[in-house]
């Protein structure tokens, strides 16, 4: 297992087409224990395959922190089928450190996600696990969290992300 690089907001390939994961493969196991390996260095909840530079629909979940390992969770090729009631709530990504901005997102999830034998599942989600999902899934179609706030607020935060790079 090794920690892989988080590609940073601006990086083209945060905003690529991800593609479908086809069949599953012996790299696909190395990626996936690679990405947890990242994230718990990082102390994150999630981690999509775009975020270490690698453009197809995967993506990992840890609410835990590493605590439990009952709750890693792999998606892959996810659909969020559906969404009840929400919640309110700081969110942040491991793609823009130091940003975390108050978020609207659902409650309850249920997530139709592919297993590495190509059959399909449903996973239900609720609490931090369901804004996790979401988050990831976001990633997978292109979508950063700030992209959910108003283009002012969005345009003030990257400015701040921006000049705090530099400094």
């Amino acid at each position: 297992m090794a920690v892989r690089q988080v590609i940073t907001w601006g990086d083209p390939r945060l905003k690529n087409k991800n593609l479908d994961v086809e069949d599953w493969t012996p790299e696909l196991d190395q990626l996936v224990a690679d990405m947890f390996e990242t994230l718990s260095a990082h102390e994150g909840a999630g981690l999509a395959a775009p975020q270490v530079g690698i453009n197809i629909r995967l993506a990992v979940i840890d609410v835990s922190g590493g605590a439990d390992p009952a709750q890693k969770i792999v998606l892959i090729n996810p659909e969020i089928i559906r969404e009840e009631g929400e919640q309110i709530g700081e969110e942040g990504c491991l793609s823009i450190p130091g940003v975390s901005e108050v978020l609207k997102r659902p409650m309850k999830v249920c997530v139709k996600s592919r297993k590495p034998d190509g059959a399909w599942e449903e996973l239900e989600a609720e609490e931090l696990q369901a804004r996790a999902f979401c988050h990831e899934i976001d990633h997978l179609r292109g979508r950063l969290f700030v992209e959910h706030l108003g283009p002012v607020k969005r345009d003030i935060i990257q400015r701040k992300y921006q000049k705090q790079r530099r400094d």
